[in-house]
């Protein structure tokens, strides 16, 4: 019997799910002639979560080309590099990515290729974005000027029934695994990902995740907000913005126009104490204009000022 046949009528059964091992693929669609646009998928590897004192250790950037509807062509070469930050790993970034002091000695960045690369093209992605884009924004000046895309915060996988949104959790649920924790492997599997169709809406889910990113969103920050209030933050989706020029630090979250309200209204309720001052609520405008097919970089607007965007969730 052929495994395939042995892989579906195990899955008949209602007892088994067969999942298989992510195979590097280059074409997603042959070319129809639409208007296609370029982007690149982008992951990083660092020593640590802090971008203000972390280094990235690898970097990877998957170019590839999409059309308006969210289909996938052309899957380009990557461009993978190693950088040596100067300091001992510590043994749960080993663990995790099987990079060492040893392999990291003496490597660094090219910058001028990786420039030469973002220059062209229309839209960054990456998954957990409000990560990747504060560490390589640092190093490289040239992706404050585009517009960026997140694939975990800007898919609304919990109305696709699905529950984590952690790329090899994800994975498993469309049927196939991956080698993961090493750059390239991980962007190749997310665009992997992206060119599925969601099991609910049926739609692409790199379509779904362009139309939320074009999307008007708004930005609610809990200045202020009571310290034993954080882990209901945190759990309602809130996430912690550190500090600096613009703002000062405070639980934050993003939402779409209709949720505005609702989600003002929960914080006045629960998470204020109205007898304190320094307690406030701040609506920011977060603007994705739509260029040709895609996206230009956001702003981040506050009354009558208009700043560059704080890294996106």
């Amino acid at each position: 019997m052929h495994y395939k046949e042995i892989i579906e009528e195990l899955e008949s059964t209602g007892q088994y799910k067969v999942i298989h091992k992510y195979k590097q693929q280059k074409l997603y669609h042959r070319d129809d002639g639409s208007i296609k646009s370029k982007g690149i998928f982008l992951d990083v590897e660092t020593t640590g979560l802090n971008y203000e004192k972390d280094k990235i250790i690898e970097i990877a950037l998957v170019p590839f080309e999409f059309a308006k509807d969210g289909r996938i062509f052309n899957i380009k070469d990557d461009y993978s590099c190693l950088n040596d930050p100067g300091i001992p790993l510590s043994p749960k970034i080993v663990s995790l990515t099987g990079l060492t002091d040893e392999i990291l000695i003496g490597k660094s960045f090219d910058i001028s290729l990786i420039n030469n690369i973002v220059e062209s093209v229309d839209l960054v992605i990456a998954h957990n974005a409000s990560f990747d884009r504060k560490f390589v924004e640092k190093i490289f000046p040239i992706f404050k000027t585009k517009a960026w895309a997140c694939s975990a915060s800007q898919i609304s996988w919990e109305n696709e029934n699905i529950a984590s949104k952690k790329l090899e959790y994800l994975a498993y649920k469309f049927g196939f695994y991956f080698d993961g924790h090493r750059a390239a492997i991980d962007c190749y599997a997310s665009l992997h990902l992206l060119s599925k169709r969601l099991p609910i809406s049926g739609d692409l889910a790199l379509n779904a995740l362009l139309k939320s990113a074009r999307a008007k969103s708004f930005r609610i920050w809990a200045i202020g907000s009571a310290f034993e209030k954080k882990d209901v933050l945190k759990n309602r989706g809130y996430r912690w913005w550190p500090g600096g020029q613009l703002k000062k630090r405070s639980w934050y979250i993003d939402v779409d126009e209709n949720s505005v309200e609702s989600e003002t209204t929960f914080l006045k309720d629960h998470c204020f104490f109205l007898k304190d001052s320094t307690s406030s609520l701040a609506l920011t405008t977060i603007l994705y204009k739509p260029v040709v097919s895609t996206l230009a970089p956001a702003s981040f607007v506050n009354g009558a000022h208009e700043y560059p965007a704080p890294p996106l969730v």
